[in-house]
């Protein structure tokens, strides 16, 4: 019956879209004049960051016809002032997603770099189409993420609500945007960014892009090799897994997190209270999720309530930031222990909660539907992710109920996959990766050095943090910025040009949560409820799910 229910939905999708299939994205680049507009600068009136300027940048909906309808990307800049003979030209920025903002970025990340390399580039942000403060801003359900949700474990019996759910969210899309959707893949985004680069009035940029970003990038390069100057891939797509079995690679490196995570909270029992072995503190998790199944939280100041959706949603960023152990580790000893739930409401509103539509669900599923061939068949998803679950349990499921769509996505997907990465053409390009990364696993960074032949390949072994750079690894941190200052690359031969040390485990602290939780303080200062920046240590920036 479950099956019945959501084919429905799917059929309805389809015939929303038109039963169109998503054909294969062309990897012959655009012609020069294609997509040639132009960008009129102004302020931003940014007050912490006064000389960032701001611009609207009209593109073609659909390259193969340029002429036909157009869509507006956000820009930002932050102009280089060194001297006009020291100047290194524009340096594109994006944080990943698909989909998330990368209007901070200029500020941070210039912020994070002596001031002889920082001055010398114009910072580039910019929104991809289709999301934040580009035009259009696609929605397709704004309340899609809003709790209380259906819980993830197949084992709960709700799996037909899950369904449903996904071939809704993935008919609603349809419903308002099929003249849009197919064009939101990476292919579309990589020539989005070489419109900038023409509007620019440049023939080269430089690149930084972490997560998705990396499969941006590296598909620019591919698109348009001679207008790279330097190129920067940070925490590394695979450049050939389909995306399906790439979340299953994450499943699986998500659940060494937390088995690290576990270990970490047992060796700090005097502290929280769990239980001084892995075991016991894996127990205090499955009895915190099993009472939200029948007694779920009030998730305010967030709408709604904190079931065991809610609850994994809140954990699993663990995975990507191991500096919100701490505060993980409090929610559990603090409902375990004392049954006390403000800890727990903290870290759901500054991890989890929706925080309105910001246009990156529907550009994440456009991009992944689209791009690979994916599995459209229930039973198949059914009985394939169990066996990943049976060695993966903690995030199995949430992640495939996040990807659900893609089961019922207007567009069939693309047969042949993703755009090829060969390098041909491109000048040498530095890669940074992690170990122990769950969102881009290991395999992806040494698949793409593999790919780009003149590639560097930088390894953290041992670190975990999703996007390696700017955390104060100095090893990481100067590596790329000599590389910037004048294109140095590491000289170590082989697979690994250069190891770098992770940074150490965070103290075990208990985090005291505030008297009340309210979103604001008294003095009308935001409380520890609020939402996190993306600047901030403990925030995931740019992170695929």
């Amino acid at each position: 019956m479950r099956k019945v229910v959501a084919l429905l939905s799917a059929a309805a999708a389809v015939a929303a879209f038109g039963g169109a299939s998503a054909s294969a994205a062309s990897d012959v680049p655009a012609p020069e004049n294609v997509g040639q507009g132009k960008l009129v600068w102004s302020s931003c009136n940014d007050a912490d960051t006064p000389a960032l300027q701001c611009a609207m940048l009209e593109v073609p909906v659909d390259y193969a016809d340029p002429r036909g309808r157009k869509i507006k990307i956000k820009v930002n800049r932050l102009p280089a002032t060194a001297p006009k003979d020291k100047q290194q030209g524009p340096i594109l920025l994006n944080p990943g997603g698909p989909g998330s903002s990368g209007l901070w970025m200029p500020a941070f990340v210039s912020g994070k770099l002596p001031q002889d390399v920082a001055s010398t580039y114009d910072w580039i942000g910019f929104d991809i189409r289709g999301t934040n403060a580009s035009e259009p801003h696609v929605v397709c359900d704004a309340h899609y993420f809003e709790g209380e949700r259906p819980d993830y474990q197949v084992s709960q019996g709700s799996s037909k609500a899950w369904l449903a759910k996904a071939a809704g969210y993935a008919a609603n899309c349809a419903a308002d945007w099929s003249w849009l959707l197919p064009h939101m893949t990476t292919v579309d985004s990589a020539r989005d960014m070489d419109s900038i680069r023409r509007a620019l009035g440049v023939r080269q940029i430089s690149f930084y892009g972490g997560s998705w970003g990396t499969s941006l990038g590296s598909t620019y390069g591919q698109l348009f090799p001679s207008h790279v100057r330097r190129m920067v891939l940070d925490s590394i797509v695979g450049p050939t897994i389909s995306w399906y079995d790439h979340n299953i690679l994450q499943d699986k490196e998500h659940q060494r997190r937390f088995d690290a995570f576990a270990a970490w909270a047992a060796k700090a029992d005097s502290v929280y209270h769990l239980g001084t072995d892995a075991a016991s503190v894996k127990k205090a998790y499955d009895q915190v999720e099993a009472a939200l199944r029948t007694d779920p939280v009030d998730a305010a100041p967030a709408p709604g309530k904190i079931g065991p959706a809610e609850f994994e949603d809140t954990f699993y960023g663990g995975g990507y930031n191991f500096l919100r152990w701490p505060r993980m580790a409090t929610v559990l000893s603090a409902y375990v222990t004392q049954h006390d739930t403000r800890p727990l409401a903290i870290a759901y509103n500054r991890y989890a909660a929706p925080g309105g539509d910001d246009g990156a669900f529907p550009a994440y599923n456009a991009a992944q539907c689209n791009e690979n061939a994916w599995p459209r068949d229930w039973e198949f998803w059914k009985k394939d992710q169990a066996k990943v679950n049976a060695v993966a349990p903690f995030y199995t499921y949430n992640n495939m109920w996040y990807n659900a769509a893609c089961m019922f996505w207007p567009s069939q997907g693309n047969p042949a996959g993703r755009t090829k990465i060969t390098g041909k053409g491109l000048p040498p390009v530095l890669l940074f990766q992690a170990t122990e990364d769950a969102a881009t696993p290991y395999e992806g960074g040494l698949a793409m050095h593999d790919a780009l032949p003149g590639s560097k390949l930088v390894v953290q072994t041992g670190g975990s943090f999703h996007e390696i750079l700017f955390h104060g690894n100095a090893c990481l941190d100067d590596t790329f910025t000599a590389y910037l200052r004048d294109g140095s690359l590491p000289t170590g031969g082989g697979r690994i040009a250069k190891t770098c040390a992770p940074e150490a485990d965070p103290d075990p602290v208990y985090v005291t949560p505030p008297p009340a939780l309210t979103g604001k303080s008294a003095t009308g200062a935001a409380t520890d409820a609020t939402p996190l920046a993306p600047t901030d240590p403990e925030a995931v920036r740019g992170a695929l799910h």
